[in-house]
Formats: structure tokens, sequence, C-alpha cells
């Protein structure tokens, strides 16, 4: 079997006929309903979605043979796999995360930087985590300025670091003559 993708997580149920909140990780949310069935992490359990349909921000869903709230509220929290075969091939300069996750980051001189550790998204767009030998990790925009280069069979990216962050003043915490500063 190949590799496992997270496509979906499983919330809270959602009224009392076994329907829960989900969660998807997909680019269109209904798309789950075309991989068949969905796996647990360790590939034991598998749920085949019964229904689902559109609320705010995720899918109410029901799964074949989950028909009360107790067995609903029993699958709060389960993330929902897929074999990666059975994910659609991706466009030029278009990746899944779990492509990128592992791969050597390497600046644009061949310096190596550390691994990419995850790929996040609070809101602003995409970020890239990386995760040199020692230290903190690196947050940088996955924009093409910043990472010019993925090389999924060479197993790395290239990073062109920032020189510098707008809006950021190196003196900006010195206070000048006859001001004073909130502590």
């Amino acid at each position: 079997m190949s590799a496992l993708v997270c496509v979906a997580r499983i919330g809270a149920a959602h009224g009392v006929r076994g329907a829960v909140k989900l969660w998807t990780f997909t680019e269109d949310p209904f798309a789950i309903r075309r991989y068949g069935p969905l796996l647990s992490k360790d590939g034991k359990r598998q749920f085949e979605v019964a229904t689902a349909r559109e609320a705010k921000d995720h899918l109410v869903a029901t799964f074949k043979g989950v028909t009360t709230r107790d067995d609903a509220e029993r699958l709060n929290g389960i993330e929902l796999y897929v074999p990666r075969d059975k994910l659609p091939a991706t466009d030029e300069d278009e990746y899944y995360h779990t492509d990128l996750i592992g791969l050597a980051a390497v600046t644009t001189d061949g310096d190596a930087l550390g691994r990419v550790v995850a790929i996040q998204n609070f809101g602003a767009g995409d970020i890239i985590e990386i995760a040199p030998p020692k230290g903190p990790t690196m947050l940088l925009p996955f924009t093409n300025a910043v990472v010019p280069e993925v090389d999924l069979a060479g197993g790395r990216v290239v990073i062109a670091l920032p020189q510098e962050i707008e809006g950021e003043d190196e003196d900006a915490s010195a206070s000048r003559p006859g001001e004073s500063r909130d502590p």
C-alpha cells in the first residue's frame, strides 16, 4: 500500500442521528467522497461517507453504520486518510504538503539549512517550516521568491533567504532623546 495522506478530521457530533462535523483538507471539500473508503491513521478502520453537506467552515457528514449520536461522539478527533496513489496528479508548481515534508532545504548557494517539517497556513498564505540541525525552526513564506525551486526527484527545496523583513528597523527599540517609551 502506498503512503497514507490525511484528507480530513472528524469533529464533534452534529444532531442525534449520527452526523458529525467534518473538516476536510482537500481543495474541493466533497472530494473525500470520490476517494473510496477513508482509513484511520493505522489503516485498521474504514469509514465510508454516506452523506455530506456544506456548513459554515466544514461539512456535516454521516458515515455508513454510524446512526446514533453516541456512535458519532466516539469518532471525534479521528483523522481520515487515503492512499497517496488515490489522489489526483498535481499540476506543475503544485505540490501535496506530504511530498514536501522531509525534503532537504538548501540555500541558493547550496548550503544546507535543514529539513522541511511542515507547511502551515495561518490565513495569510502558505508558510514553509524548516528545522535546522540546531536551534528553532524557521518559518518562511512559501512563495516563488523565497522558494524558487522544488526538486522532488532530487529530494530538496532551494531557499532564497530574505535579506531583511519589511518594517524592521535595527534601532527601533532605542528611544530618541526627549522621547519616553512605555514599559
